[in-house]
């Protein structure tokens, strides 16, 4: 037994760690976690935010499925641009042209070498689509995708979001949780707008799910991917912000964002807060001590009244002797 693998007191192995599992159903490690997100394959329950782990009673049960492995492997098997227009016997051109009005949604992308977006699509829902809309598939393009085509639209990007956000909004009852995978597509000012309190703000950073899990690459690079994550159609973004402020009411009713301690000195995570010195009764402004002991000032306060008392006691003592 390995170190990745988690044993009953009696011996018998109990739980498989994502590498283990995706061995024996025969997936690649990408291929599993696509398949844990689609709801093909179930994994253990969790709160820890440790690397899922998988029951052997829910291995066994795959593995013990008609078709097994060649089934599971084919529902998640994803196609580009090249293989899937092969698939549905069109063009690259014609497949490009349904995808970009939104006939097909992408499940995942990359980047290549030259830094351009490679959309891929389930294999599966392909081949369904093409059961659903034969005329799609031949003839003249329909008017009215030939104005959203003129007009440059193109709805890849939008639809891979919205299939992200429904695939991490499954997999979470918590409405903190929840509010924060919404945001997650809404840039700072606009969550600002939404969410004003600053501590709120702070627990939805940390909740915040990473829609593209391991984001490497250059700097353009990260800067193309960054642009994709982000909600750019008004339409877009007025939707999410409605559900941003519907989670965010559902998740104030359940407990409130995490605050300080008013004993401690506990700030929003990510933005920092001012620290002001508290007047001692009847002082008035004190000043607050910076590194070395010295004041912002170059004094102390009781450093400048001693020194005013001793320049009116040298005075008085100076007056008298002239007397």
């Amino acid at each position: 037994m390995t170190v990745k693998e988690a044993a009953t007191p009696g011996g018998a192995v109990r739980s498989l760690a994502p590498g283990r599992a995706a061995q024996e159903l025969g997936l690649k490690r990408g291929e599993l976690d696509l398949a844990v997100q689609l709801g093909h394959v179930r994994t253990m329950p969790d709160a820890s935010g440790d690397p899922p782990r998988f029951d052997r009673q829910e291995i066994d049960r795959l593995r013990g499925a008609e078709g097994f492995p060649d089934a599971l492997r084919e529902r998640v098997r994803t196609v580009g641009t090249m293989e899937a227009a092969g698939l549905l016997s069109i063009s690259p051109a014609r497949f490009t042209r349904l995808a970009r009005t939104g006939h097909f949604t992408p499940v995942r992308f990359y980047l290549n070498r030259y830094r351009a977006v490679v959309w891929l699509y389930l294999a599966e829902e392909l081949r369904e689509f093409a059961l659903a809309h034969p005329a799609l598939l031949s003839g003249r393009t329909p008017p009215e995708l030939r104005v959203l085509l003129d007009a440059g639209e193109d709805r890849r990007a939008r639809n891979w979001r919205g299939r992200r956000l429904g695939l991490l909004l499954r997999v979470t009852e918590d409405p903190w949780q929840q509010a924060a995978t919404i945001g997650s597509v809404l840039d700072s000012a606009t969550v600002a707008e939404v969410v004003t309190d600053p501590y709120e703000r702070s627990y939805l950073r940390v909740l915040r799910p990473e829609l593209v899990p391991g984001r490497t690459g250059t700097p353009a690079a990260r800067e193309v991917v960054e642009r994709l994550l982000r909600a750019d159609h008004p339409d877009e973004i007025l939707w999410h912000r409605v559900s941003l402020a519907h989670a965010l009411r559902e998740a104030r009713e359940l407990r409130p964002a995490p605050r300080p301690d008013a004993r401690s000195e506990a700030r929003p995570l990510g933005r920092e807060v001012p620290v002001r010195s508290r007047p001692e009764p009847g002082l008035g402004p004190v000043a607050v001590a910076h590194r070395g002991g010295r004041s912002p000032h170059g004094r102390g306060l009781l450093a400048r009244l001693r020194l005013r008392k001793e320049r009116r006691d040298a005075a008085r003592v100076g007056g008298e002797g002239r007397g």
